[in-house]
């Protein structure tokens, strides 16, 4: 299949299992979203490894999130079992730079970008992926666990692992109710 064909049929799946990939292989998930474009070469993103003992460090910490918000018992059991939806987790996350030409704006779409990229560098090697935010993306506590800064952003927690199913091929979105010429 080529890179084409591969964008054209890609689609997340939430079914995932196993164990996390070896650490080469993170690595290169990890290479691929090192590429994305980056006005300016700010790099203005990071990315949090959580797999093994930290899947349950990151269970706490939406525990502890949804426990000081009041949650009731149903909602602080689901939280803490978020984590372990997949046997690796990428928190991409921003760090914003003051720059005079690429606003902050920008720097968050390039973090954006370097979430894609870690998804379809995991997916073209044959690895289920889900790209998730949520509450807990926007969560302080959350961030401070994490070690991310308050004013910086958690664009999300890629999760990957083995396929536990294969999912149907979605469809297509007809171009015609998303696209026009000018």
């Amino acid at each position: 299949m080529n890179v084409l064909e591969f964008l054209h049929t890609r689609q997340s799946n939430p079914h995932l299992q196993g164990n996390a990939p070896d650490e080469d292989v993170i690595n290169s998930i990890l290479k691929a979203g090192m590429r994305v474009p980056d006005h300016a070469g700010l790099t203005p993103w990071r990315f949090t490894v959580v797999k093994d003992e930290g899947l349950s460090k990151l269970s706490k910490a939406f525990k502890s999130a949804i426990t000081s918000d009041n949650g009731d018992e149903a909602k602080i059991d689901k939280a803490s079992k978020m984590p372990f939806r997949a046997p690796l987790i990428i928190v991409v996350s921003t760090k914003f730079h003051q720059h005079v030409k690429v606003p902050k704006q920008e720097q968050l779409i390039a973090a954006g970008c370097a979430a894609h990229a870690v998804q379809m560098a995991a997916t073209s090697l044959g690895f289920g992926a889900m790209w998730r935010t949520g509450e807990m993306s926007y969560h302080p506590l959350v961030k401070e666990r994490l070690g991310i800064e308050l004013h910086e952003e958690i664009v999300g927690f890629v999760y990957i692992g083995d396929k536990s199913k294969e999912l149907p091929l979605k469809n297509s979105r007809n171009l015609d109710d998303y696209v026009h010429y000018f």
